[in-house]
């Protein structure tokens, strides 16, 4: 793959193709047994060859699959496994960041390879990319999208794995709220996430970054609050360009359903750079749209809005 532009160095990774291993591993909650089997099998249906860890499937204690500790070594042993290519999540949940501490940071230097997740796993994503320059696969996970007929947008999960540049507009979701254009490096993840990791030796650093937003069930008022504070705690110091997700189930009942966009260009009324909605990347709908943080983006907002991955003309 193409090396991302940033001033850190970034860990190289090879192209993926069809055929490599996929170590499949649950570092946050559990999935139902069906969900899970169904996401292998569809995986199989692609070329791939899916291998569930160790704990992959415990269920406990509380909502975790496994202890920390047990988790921890499921993740590791896929990073290290040499016929592994990628490293694929169950699903989100909770429970990652009881990870973050004992991440073994020299193994996966040593051994690199995409990291598939959203949702909970943002955490553990923006510290490998922060830490090591792990470029953080922001895509479908097997329980929550390769188990469902329509979950999975294959063109960007191919592009990105094969290192290709692809361009991703209103058939993705993404629609306009303020025009403009901006290039910068992409970054983020779940919303909620973000705002957690606050105060943490892993706050996110979102500063001058061309920054992606996406969350499930919150109000209006709860996406505005961890905005404001994002903004408060100086995350959004030299701000590119914001590009929000589908963002599912964020409505109050009863409430103008344009009721969130109104709230964020509110949030970002100072703000000179252009925004954008609604792409389907992590909790979403249906096609669950792969983007890689870490490398150059470009988003143009006019009466369409496109995002252009790794440099690619659309």
């Amino acid at each position: 793959m193409n090396a991302p532009s940033a001033s850190r160095p970034f860990l190289p990774l090879a192209p993926i193709h069809k055929g490599e291993g996929i170590s499949v591993i649950s570092p946050a909650s559990f999935a139902s047994p069906e969900r899970v089997n169904r996401g292998l099998d569809r995986l199989r249906a692609l070329g791939y060859a899916p291998r569930p860890g160790t704990h992959t499937q415990t269920r406990g204690p509380l909502f975790f699959a496994g202890t920390p500790a047990e988790r921890l070594v499921d993740l590791h042993t896929a990073f290290a496994d040499p016929d592994t290519g990628i490293v694929a999540c169950v699903r989100g949940g909770y429970g990652s960041n009881y990870l973050l501490p004992g991440l073994d940071i020299g193994l996966i230097r040593n051994h690199p390879k995409p990291f598939f997740a959203y949702s909970d796993m943002t955490g553990i994503q923006l510290r490998l990319l922060d830490q090591l320059g792990l470029p953080a696969f922001h895509g479908p996970m097997v329980a929550a999208d390769f188990s469902l007929e329509d979950g999975v947008h294959l063109a960007s999960f191919q592009s990105a794995l094969a290192g290709q540049p692809y361009c991703v507009g209103a058939s993705e979701g993404l629609r306009s709220l303020k025009p403009g254009t901006a290039h910068g490096t992409l970054y983020g993840g779940c919303l909620s996430i973000l705002v957690s990791l606050l105060g943490t030796p892993w706050e996110p650093s979102t500063e001058n970054k061309l920054l992606f937003l996406e969350d499930i069930g919150a109000k209006p008022y709860q996406v505005d609050r961890m905005l404001w504070q994002l903004r408060e705690a100086g995350k959004f110091e030299g701000l590119r360009g914001l590009v929000f997700g589908e963002m599912v189930d964020c409505a109050s009942p009863g409430a103008a359903p344009e009721l969130l966009e109104q709230a964020i260009l509110s949030a970002f009324h100072d703000f000179d750079g252009p925004i954008a909605i609604g792409l389907r990347s992590g909790h979403v709908s249906h096609q669950n749209v792969t983007l890689t943080f870490g490398y150059e983006a470009q988003l143009t907002v006019a009466a369409d809005a496109v995002l252009q991955l790794r440099g690619k003309p659309c």
